[in-house]
């Protein structure tokens, strides 16, 4: 399959950022989200990223205004009409995902592939509320994007091998390391990134140690590069606590269930660093 127009549905942080790789790798997109407010802040998340592209001599001034000449952003799910794929990263809501499906299988054309960016809901439910089950395929992307080299390419039940090898190749084309994963939730990724977070929080809530001891542990002892409770303030404390929710009930097995203060604390609002305040403060 050849694709050269596609649209991400969704300028939030993800979506902006499988923008901009497919612009950088020569694809036409569109970027589609309810406001021009969003739009515009999405656009400009882009554009500061290039420029420090181009100040760090990643890229040229060139290949940025390239990249910005391929982008095009819209309000409207029926722009759609012409795109070859499109990605849906709009919030972890399976309601508001089924809609978004829903209406780009009505507009987007009969050999376009619909993919989702979720990071923990099932694609083979999502697959099914369309009429061509056999092209949704979930399309998990990283956080941050155009860094972060690992896909994850979820396969739903009715996911055709024409649909998973037409998007490991695109995968590729982004300069990204595609991985195959079936449809379990939580995937692979946070299945198992999810859980250890939870269990840094366990520590924490039983004073077994403070967030930044456990930091150090994993980061000194595990040579990981940030540690859990850093992390969990980047992704959102909210976001961690509703995929711990979807593994609990996707497994209905205690070991997933979500620790008393991560509920806690998204109940005060501290949902991480874009509040201000998680397991740390942040001015």
């Amino acid at each position: 399959m050849n694709v050269k127009t596609m649209m991400v549905i969704g300028a939030g942080q993800m979506g902006a950022g499988i923008a901009q790789v497919f612009a950088q790798a020569g694809f036409q997109v569109k970027l589609n989200d309810l406001s021009e407010d969003a739009l515009q802040k999405g656009k400009s998340g882009i554009e500061k990223r290039l420029s420090r592209a181009v100040e760090k001599e990643r890229i040229s001034e060139g290949e940025k205004a390239a990249t910005l000449e391929r982008l095009q952003t819209t309000t409207k799910l029926e722009d759609s009409y012409d795109c070859d794929l499109v990605i849906e990263a709009v919030v972890e809501n399976m309601d508001v995902k089924t809609n978004v499906f829903q209406t780009l299988d009505k507009h987007a054309p009969s050999h376009a592939i619909l993919a989702s960016n979720t990071s923990s809901l099932p694609i083979t439910e999502i697959a099914a509320v369309t009429e061509r089950p056999s092209q949704v395929i979930g399309m998990h992307f990283m956080n941050p994007v155009p860094v972060m080299k690992l896909v994850e390419i979820i396969r739903a039940l009715q996911t055709s091998d024409e649909t998973y090898e037409a998007i490991e190749t695109i995968t590729k084309q982004l300069s990204k390391t595609p991985v195959e994963v079936n449809d379990f939730p939580g995937f692979v990724s946070n299945r198992v990134l999810m859980p250890m977070i939870n269990e840094a929080i366990y520590t924490v809530y039983e004073g077994v140690a403070t967030p930044e001891a456990v930091d150090e542990v994993m980061k000194l002892g595990m040579n990981h590069p940030m540690g859990p409770l850093t992390l969990a303030d980047f992704i959102g404390l909210d976001t961690c606590l509703y995929i711990m929710e979807v593994l609990h009930e996707g497994f209905g097995d205690s070991k997933y269930r979500p620790c008393p203060l991560l509920r806690q604390y998204v109940k005060a609002g501290w949902l991480g660093k874009k509040s201000g305040r998680g397991f740390y403060q942040y001015s």
